[in-house]
């Protein structure tokens, strides 16, 4: 009898520490750091209608590599590399993010430190969702700089959203010269957007349905000139299709000069084809006559994978008074 009650309580001892044992290694596996590698390639086959040496060429446009890391406490890490042809043949390899950012338990926001995405170039590649074919307006038209707006920038952020996305918005203080412009002097700008979803649609990310969104980016460029850049957008968003417009004013020193670009996405029904088409209007100095850039940009896409989409499309530039530049692209974006 007292053997069977000395059994008993030995196996009650060893089911509790079984039971403790397991418990501590559910948690230590949940504090343990997790750390993912994920990319994408941005490949593209051109044929230009202009005297060139090159009219037909292979290219690979872009590569990313992102390695990204989860902790406890909300902290995550992000350190992206951004791999680059040069015009020389050669590639060139330089950061394109590399920050850590915290989003404490319960909050509606998530701050940053680093070389983080700026307020809203990342936001409407993600409503047009075709960098593939190239960057867009703000990045791709230097006015004031290398772009009218840097996708990635040094400094401290803030990102929050409310109510479902119903309000999202994304604040930083940055140097100002962009991932590739290096840290000049002092100077500091301060970026700021906001989105407004006026009405909902099937579409319940951030951003999806009919929004109201502006942008204003302040600051000094090196040596005191300003640097201002001042957005407005519409646009609506279900899964079918995207429409979106923009007006954007720019102002260098004592120069200033305006981008507008509209845009559009229609996934057919029931089909992995897209049809894609952009216009972007680009006026460097409002007080010259005369100097607009009109590009026009217009495709179809296919869905081949999950992580392999095609497209062909024709991107025709021309400035006022000026030829036409025509190219026809084929091109394709891995993910991985």
């Amino acid at each position: 009898m007292h053997a069977r009650l000395a059994f008993r309580a030995l196996a009650a001892v060893a089911l509790s520490a079984l039971t403790a044992s397991a418990v501590q290694a559910q948690a230590s596996a949940q504090q343990a750091p997790q750390v993912s590698v994920t990319g994408v390639i941005y490949a593209q086959y051109g044929y230009f209608d202009v005297p060139a040496a090159e009219k037909s060429t292979f290219d690979i446009t872009r590569a990313y590599v992102n390695v990204l890391g989860r902790f406890s406490n909300g902290i995550t890490t992000r350190l992206t590399t951004d791999i680059n042809p040069t015009a020389a043949g050669s590639q060139l390899i330089r950061l394109k993010y590399a920050f850590a950012a915290w989003t404490p338990t319960g909050s509606s926001l998530t701050y940053k430190l680093g070389m983080i995405q700026t307020p809203f170039v990342d936001y409407e590649e993600t409503l047009w969702d075709y960098r593939m074919q190239g960057t867009i307006a703000v990045d791709r038209n230097p006015l004031g700089g290398p772009s009218t707006m840097t996708s990635s920038d040094i400094g401290f952020g803030v990102d929050g959203h409310w109510n479902g996305e119903r309000v999202n918005a994304q604040f930083a203080l940055v140097n100002g010269e962009g991932y590739s412009g290096g840290i000049d002097d002092f100077r500091k700008d301060f970026e700021a957007r906001v989105s407004f979803r006026l009405q909902p649609t099937d579409d319940n990310s951030r951003v999806g349905g009919f929004r109201a969104t502006g942008y204003v980016g302040v600051g000094k460029a090196t040596g005191g000139a300003d640097r201002n850049r001042y957005l407005g957008q519409l646009s609506y968003r279900k899964t079918q299709f995207t429409v979106a417009g923009e007006y954007v004013s720019v102002k260098n020193a004592a120069i200033t000069g305006s981008i507008i670009s509209a845009f559009g996405v229609y996934h057919l029904t029931a089909s992995k084809v897209s049809l894609i088409g952009r216009v972007d209007v680009v006026d460097p100095d409002k007080n010259i006559a005369g100097n607009n850039t009109t590009r026009i940009i217009g495709g179809a896409s296919y869905q081949l994978s999950p992580n392999v989409r095609m497209l062909a499309d024709l991107d025709r530039v021309k400035a006022s008074g000026g030829t036409a530049i025509n190219q026809f692209l084929i091109q394709a974006q891995f993910v991985f």
